[in-house]
């Protein structure tokens, strides 16, 4: 197992970690069994979030006995200073721990975060909690070019997540940055959210960038932990093959997968058009349906409130049918 130093933090991480969000698909038992095939491996890096049901419970249960091994890493969608204290102290007790490696600010806008870091915003809390030895580091989670830009300015922020993957490179400019500030990069949705069906070459497409410091592919079996494991401990340059198999599967989805890059942006009804296929994502190819339809059920313009006035369609520098992919959301969640 190669390991990294996250960053500022200094901690020092697996080049591959494990997602936390299919935990939601298992069960406890499940998740201990996981847990330790990790602990053999050599995998010390785990994520999770306030927001994944099951998925801190779980991972507390599993990891008693073997804590010590492992960095963990989680995040709240609290913007205020007294919900960020309630989910850090709700995090520590679900988490069966005194104390979290990382804790992160989850996927602001920028309105948000500018709540974020002002007076009586949920900086405050992070803060506070890291004097107190409740957390040790904080970062930032993102799926948008703009909230990327704008932590890279943040002195507070230690590390940075976002999407990096075959189809979804528009943040790479970014990442590099990061290695320059010594801001720990953390790789999520390696396969697309599962649209990539070749998790091996997307493993390897992703880890063949020297600016990732840690990939973090969600796995809910010890399969998948397995065959992540080999493709990730393989350095070599990709080959003349691999680079023909990258070149396929963005032919395959590039005119039919969204990278959220916000271009389209603004709707003329206010729909969050990268919001909707994101979740739709999580619906269709994450197996994850309950969450992925109450996720959705906090938009608060759905895609059925499309007009079809197409201003959308132009912007999209994929040329994306928009508004096709909008009307299949609303087939698919109803609304």
């Amino acid at each position: 197992m190669e390991y990294r130093v996250l960053g500022k933090t200094g901690l020092k991480i697996s080049r591959m970690g494990f997602g936390g969000i299919p935990i939601q698909r298992i069960d406890a038992a499940g998740t201990k069994k996981l847990m330790h095939q990790l602990l053999e491996a050599g995998v010390n890096y785990i994520d999770t979030a306030r927001g994944y049901t099951v998925s801190e419970g779980f991972l507390g249960e599993a990891l008693e006995g073997i804590r010590e091994h492992f960095v963990l890493a989680t995040k709240s969608m609290a913007r205020t200073k007294e919900a960020m204290a309630a989910d850090i102290e709700t995090s520590l007790k679900n988490l069966r721990t005194d104390h979290i490696e990382l804790y992160q600010v989850h996927n602001p806008t920028v309105a948000q975060l500018e709540q974020v870091i002002a007076e009586g915003g949920a900086l405050e809390a992070l803060l506070e909690a890291k004097a107190a030895g409740k957390i040790g580091h904080i970062g930032l989670t993102a799926h948008a070019i703009e909230v990327f830009e704008k932590a890279l300015e943040l002195d507070w922020v230690e590390a940075i997540m976002f999407p990096y993957n075959i189809v979804e490179t528009h943040g790479e400019d970014l990442i590099k940055a990061c290695t320059e500030k010594n801001i720990g990069f953390i790789d999520m949705k390696p396969l697309a959210g599962g649209a990539i069906e070749d998790a091996s070459l997307a493993m390897r497409f992703v880890v063949s960038n020297p600016d990732i410091t840690v990939v973090i592919p969600g796995m809910a079996t010890e399969e998948e932990i397995a065959q992540n494991l080999e493709a990730t401990n393989n350095t070599a340059p990709l080959t003349a093959e691999e680079l023909v198999g990258v070149a396929e599967v963005r032919k395959a989805l590039g005119t039919q997968f969204c990278r959220r890059c916000n271009y389209c942006a603004p709707c003329t009804v206010g729909i969050n058009i990268p919001g909707v296929f994101l979740f739709e994502g999580y619906l269709l190819r994450y197996g994850l349906e309950g969450w992925a339809r109450e996720r959705y059920a906090t938009i608060p313009v759905k895609a059925s409130a499309c007009v079809e006035c197409g201003a959308c369609e132009p912007r999209c520098p994929y040329g994306l049918p928009i508004r096709e992919m909008l009307k299949k959301a609303v087939a698919e969640f109803g609304e």
